[in-house]
């Protein structure tokens, strides 16, 4: 068993990682931009700091530090960071991040200081999941083309989603939720959302999730692509729609993983766009973005993603996917600039960006 199309080494192009910064963090889990056209990144650490990168420097002060707040360890602690669409002027940003006082995945609203690159230090809390297990807490919150605000959920750990959260409308874990944080106290629903009205939890955009780890939008088309992480066998990109259910725990990629559940019967399931299996030593999907710079050329319209144990990175374009880079590294996130070329971020602390040489003309061409 492999992935689902033959992996193959590109050979248009040579894909390369440019270090940024080496061995600098301590579990760099994500990397975005703040939308204010600063060209700062601001770096992610699962321990609870936030920094800001600028002119190839990294600032001596955390822009946010918010250990004291984490439970932390294995997938636990501060797991997500998005920049509202208006930063510039309003200065709001979101975290997401696992509570020491019972673990607890919360979303939190803060503002940016009198000292623009240091958070004020007070924040509004959006929204409390209780967690029942240390693991699946999904992480991943993001700002759509609409204005709403995503968050990834987990189905709340433990193995085979022995609750079956992810298929329970009642519960917000095992789902992407979308909130209007510019309305409501402390947030508004959007009108369109599944169950809007009536039959579950209003939070809800789409169910059957395992653990959306890393999702992202892509910046021309407005798509939602979803890494979504497997059990035993399968790992999986998904792309999501609003009402969408994508099978978790009914289904593992495009198989069955509870027969006894009755999955040959689901027809309203989303399949995946991609799988891949755990041959290979492959084990744990990390989603990423379709890219849309310019420092790589032949990439454009390339969804590009990794698999976290092998630090293998895949492109996936018209309908096949295949090994762009082999790494050493243990790849948690993608990262993307204000410009759309993106980062790969390495769990020894590591952050890269991601650029190609391309092949000079032969002496015939």
């Amino acid at each position: 068993m492999g992935l689902s199309t033959p992996p193959q080494q590109s050979t248009t192009a040579t894909l390369k990682l440019v270090p940024i910064l080496q061995h600098t963090f301590k579990k760099p889990i994500f990397l975005t931009h703040p939308n204010n056209t600063s060209g700062q990144l601001f770096i992610v650490e699962q321990n609870g700091k936030i920094h800001i990168f600028e002119n190839g420097q990294l600032l001596a002060h955390p822009f946010l530090n918010v250990s004291n707040l984490l439970s932390t360890g294995g997938e636990r602690g501060l797991l997500g960071l998005a920049f509202h669409p208006n930063y510039k002027k309003n200065g709001r940003f979101f975290i997401n991040y696992t509570r020491k006082l019972d673990r607890a995945t919360i979303i939190s609203e803060y503002h940016r200081g009198s000292n623009p690159n240091i958070s004020a230090p007070k924040d509004k809390t959006l929204l409390v999941i209780p967690q029942p297990y240390g693991n699946h807490n999904g992480g991943m919150i993001a700002f759509g083309p609409d204005g709403f605000l995503y968050i990834g959920m987990g189905d709340g750990g433990a193995g085979g989603d022995p609750e079956n959260r992810g298929q329970n409308p009642h519960e917000l874990l095992g789902k992407i939720l979308r909130l209007d944080v510019d309305s409501g106290s402390p947030y508004d629903i959007p009108s369109d959302n599944l169950f809007a009205n009536t039959g579950g939890r209003p939070e809800i955009y789409a169910v059957g999730f395992r653990n959306p780890w890393r999702f992202s939008f892509d910046r021309k088309t407005g798509t939602l692509w979803v890494g979504d992480v497997g059990q035993n066998a399968w790992e999986e990109i998904a792309v999501v729609k609003n009402g969408e259910n994508h099978g978790w725990r009914f289904m593992e990629g495009k198989h069955c993983f509870l027969p006894e559940d009755g999955c040959q019967s689901k027809t309203t399931l989303t399949p995946p766009v991609l799988e891949y299996s755990h041959s290979h030593d492959r084990c744990s999907v990390t989603g990423g973005y379709m890219y849309r710079g310019k420092k790589m050329p032949t990439l454009y319209g390339t969804y590009i993603f990794a698999d976290f144990c092998t630090g293998e990175i895949f492109g996936y374009r018209n309908g096949k996917f295949s090994v762009i880079l082999k790494t050493n590294l243990q790849i948690p996130s993608f990262g993307e600039d204000e410009d759309g070329e993106l980062y790969a971020l390495g769990y020894d602390g590591s952050i890269h960006q991601l650029n190609q040489d391309t092949p000079s003309p032969g002496p015939h061409q």
